[in-house]
């Protein structure tokens, strides 16, 4: 049985492969933390240079998250099944946005029971 930061990695390596093979370009750093029924991935370095500068503008800025969150929700089927295989878990909802300042981006995924529902504890 694996423990809940073996867990956390495998899901931070899938999502990265992921965004390597379904967005074409990974972030610097990914991780993964399980609380309860949420699955939180923090996704740092996600935006290239020149979206850096298209988000110096505020309407710049609107554009580049509305894309890069109608990217996200067009892999949703890929990721709940990501999600599936690592925790052994349905996605109930998820929720993403992306700072255009610091290049980072959150991804929650709700669960449908807690990541360790079912799993004998110690």
């Amino acid at each position: 049985m694996r423990k809940k930061g073996q867990l956390e990695m495998e899901l931070s390596a899938r999502i990265t492969q992921w965004e390597k093979e379904y967005l074409g370009r990974g972030s610097l750093t990914c991780k993964a933390d399980l609380l309860r029924d949420l699955a939180i991935v923090t996704l740092q370095g996600v935006l290239t240079p020149a979206e850096y500068d298209l988000a110096a503008k505020s309407a710049g800025r609107e554009q580049l998250k509305k894309y890069r969150n109608n990217l996200v929700e067009s892999g949703r089927a890929q990721l709940e099944a990501i999600v599936a295989d690592v925790l052994g878990r349905r996605i109930t909802s998820l929720h993403t946005d992306i700072s255009t300042k610091t290049g980072e981006r959150l991804i929650v995924f709700r669960l449908d029971a807690a990541w360790d529902s079912g799993i004998d504890k110690p």
